[in-house]
């Protein structure tokens, strides 16, 4: 009998030390094995979370208050986990994503606009990288909240593809922003993309032309004179006489940076699919762009006229050189 239970035992144990090891190395990876060397960790090795925190880091909050029903993107919440995912990665800012816009206050808020027990605030990023669309509830104190973030405590704004949609009865968000939507007369089409800025260094990697698919917009309160042209559509390759194409809208720039006070804005209209973010240059176009926005990474966005001839059309298509 003692025997009997002595095996019983030793079953036992056999069988735990089994599953304990199944837990610790899932299947496909080896005994011992751990994450990418570097996934997860931010500076100096160390990892998000617990003790290890995002100290020493730029925070950036990803903002996408998609609430109000109108004109929804599909691509939002997969491109939203995607810049998470760079600055995770990478270490280079450490990311909080939020579709509520109660975010938007120097005090944290909960949804219900009452204060916070903690969490981020206006007070506690570095940037915002924004995807919200239309007309965005918030109310005066937070508008005038968000304007000092970044013209007065110079902090980055990073806005892209449905961004230009919102708050389009605030006239100062679009002074902030650089421009505004104003149709998609092409839809999703092939276009040609001119790069005028290849310093900037979201754009040191383009060709100076290439072949894009897309729904390119075309954007209205637009001033070469006010904002750095850093991508534009070679509009020959469009077709111009379709119903809702502004004239007016020259130089139908898709991506450009600014200074706005003493903060930096970055806007581009690319990222309309799903598939668009999955782009490894157009990922490294807005991880670039957010640490410049976050200071750190300098470039001159001084405004200039753009380009009267267009670079060379015999560059190869795609985005990369």
């Amino acid at each position: 009998m003692k025997r009997l239970r002595a095996y019983s035992l030793l079953a036992i144990v056999a069988l735990f030390s089994t599953v304990l090891a199944t837990a610790q190395n899932p299947p496909g990876q080896a005994p011992g094995a751990g994450p990418a060397a570097g996934a997860g960790r931010g500076p100096g090795g160390r990892g998000f979370g617990g003790r290890g925190g995002p100290r020493g880091m730029k925070v950036l909050l990803i903002w996408a208050d998609t609430r109000n029903g109108i004109a929804q993107h599909d691509s939002t919440s997969h491109a939203m986990s995607v810049i998470e995912r760079l600055g995770y990665e990478t270490g280079a800012y450490y990311s909080y994503i939020r579709t509520d816009s109660n975010i938007i206050s120097y005090t944290p808020q909960t949804t219900t606009g009452q204060p916070a027990s903690g969490g981020p605030s206006l007070a506690s990023v570095d940037g915002i990288f924004f995807l919200g669309h239309r007309e965005v509830a918030i109310d005066a104190d937070q508008k005038a909240a968000l304007l000092k973030f970044v013209h007065d405590d110079g902090k980055g704004f990073v806005a892209a593809h449905v961004g230009s949609t919102a708050f389009d009865s605030w006239p100062e968000f679009g002074e902030m922003l650089g421009g505004r939507f104003d149709e998609h007369p092409w839809g999703v089409t092939d276009a040609r993309v001119i790069v005028e800025d290849p310093s900037f260094p979201a754009m040191k990697f383009f060709a100076p032309v290439f072949d894009f698919h897309d729904e390119f917009y075309q954007i209205k309160d637009f001033s070469p004179e006010k904002s750095r042209v850093l991508m534009r559509l070679d509009t020959t390759t469009l077709d111009m006489t379709r119903q809702g194409v502004q004239k007016a809208d020259a130089p139908y720039a898709i991506t450009w940076a600014k200074s706005y006070g003493k903060g930096r804005v970055f806007y581009s209209a690319l990222g309309h699919d799903a598939s668009t973010w999955d782009n490894p240059d157009i990922q490294r176009m807005w991880f670039e762009a957010v640490k410049w926005s976050l200071g750190l990474t300098d470039a001159d966005v001084t405004p200039r006229p753009v380009s009267a001839t267009p670079p060379s059309v015999g560059a190869p298509a795609g985005p990369g050189r």
